[in-house]
């Protein structure tokens, strides 16, 4: 019988050589079995219903569209970075749910003419913290194509994104029979005192601009019988958060494909262990963590009744100016330096 977990390896990737999450034959086998035997899904929407806010007809995608799925709420102040981020990799569409946001963010989404908005009738939690959503947009818009899938504080970085476009680099990865993209979550925080990091969107600063470092150190990579995981970071070092760091942004969607129980490990597993990595900038820590912790709190929409907020509140709460500023601290300067310190893992020419 297959092992469903083997050893932990180091995280980042640069001392290593070969692959570390390379499936074994008989896992690869099992796998492929797996995905070939599925049948391909009949998929029925579920009784959750998306309804467009703009009106009631939605504009099918055409071949050439790269279109982009997240979910936002609360956001208002990441959507001119994320917009301004992801149209400059080739990003042509814009595919939204709005979870009831009351920052303003409805207004600047309704004014993106690239945009196709969409509210529900359910909360995030009771959307299964969004895979529902997701996946009725997957069949609403089309199978047998790329995908992005995000939210709105996470910025996908790879290693040729200043010079090849996300359609082209997708189309390489389908070339080598790669049909999903897996990212490492990289936590970035301000090195300054946290009541200084003030990140607004108002002007043209990116949020890495304001969360400038990120944890060089301290993460742990392991595996199962279906995908990645990578653990640690920031989050683990300085609140004690044991939190799922791998996700899947960049995906080939056909009808054996589903989110399953999360969105870090999509199904089949099959294409979870392909020989390339990026990583998705994330952003959480700035100088009003405190009230968005608590808010979050509040409205109890995330797994487990807010655990990981809960926790992260009653640490904010015993603290005063944090500073996370370590030895293992690094400033973000780019793609090709988390390629050379072992965070991205290239695809080979």
């Amino acid at each position: 019988m297959i092992s469903t977990r083997r050893n932990d390896n180091g995280y980042p990737l640069s001392s290593r050589t070969g692959l570390p999450w390379a499936p074994n034959p008989l896992h690869r086998i099992e796998l492929a079995c797996q995905y070939h035997f599925r049948k391909k899904r009949s998929f029925r929407p579920n009784s959750i219903r998306l309804s467009p806010v703009k009106g009631d007809r939605v504009k099918p995608l055409t071949k050439q569209d790269v279109p982009l799925v997240f979910l936002c709420h609360n956001d208002r102040r990441f959507l001119p970075a994320f917009f301004a981020h992801h149209r400059r990799m080739g990003v042509t569409r814009f595919i939204c749910v709005d979870d009831r946001s009351t920052d303003g963010s409805l207004d600047y989404l309704l004014a993106q003419k690239d945009t196709d908005l969409f509210h529900s009738d359910v909360r995030y939690c009771e959307a299964a913290r969004g895979r529902l959503w997701r996946e009725n947009l997957f069949h609403l818009y089309g199978y047998d194509r790329w995908y992005l899938n995000m939210d709105s504080d996470e910025f996908l970085v790879y290693e040729t994104l200043e010079r090849e476009s996300v359609r082209d680099f997708a189309h390489r990865l389908q070339r080598k029979g790669i049909r999903r993209f897996p990212t490492a979550m990289i936590d970035l925080y301000p090195v300054i005192s946290l009541r200084l990091a003030t990140f607004d969107g108002h002007d043209r600063t990116m949020p890495w601009e304001v969360a400038t470092h990120f944890d060089g150190a301290g993460y742990i990579l392991s595996l199962d019988n279906k995908g990645i995981s990578i653990r640690g970071g920031v989050r683990g070092r300085v609140f004690g958060l044991d939190v799922e760091l791998i996700k899947y942004p960049l995906v080939f969607w056909d009808r054996r494909c589903s989110l399953g129980v999360s969105i870090h490990c999509p199904l089949p597993g099959i294409f979870n262990f392909p020989p390339a990595m990026g990583c998705l900038l994330h952003f959480k820590i700035f100088s009003d963590i405190r009230q968005r912790t608590q808010a979050a709190v509040r409205a109890n929409q995330h797994f487990n009744g807010a655990q990981v907020y809960r926790q992260l509140q009653s640490y904010l709460d015993t603290n005063g100016d944090i500073r996370f500023a370590h030895e293992c601290s690094l400033p973000y300067t780019g793609p090709q330096d988390l390629v050379e310190r072992g965070f991205m893992l290239p695809l080979a020419s």
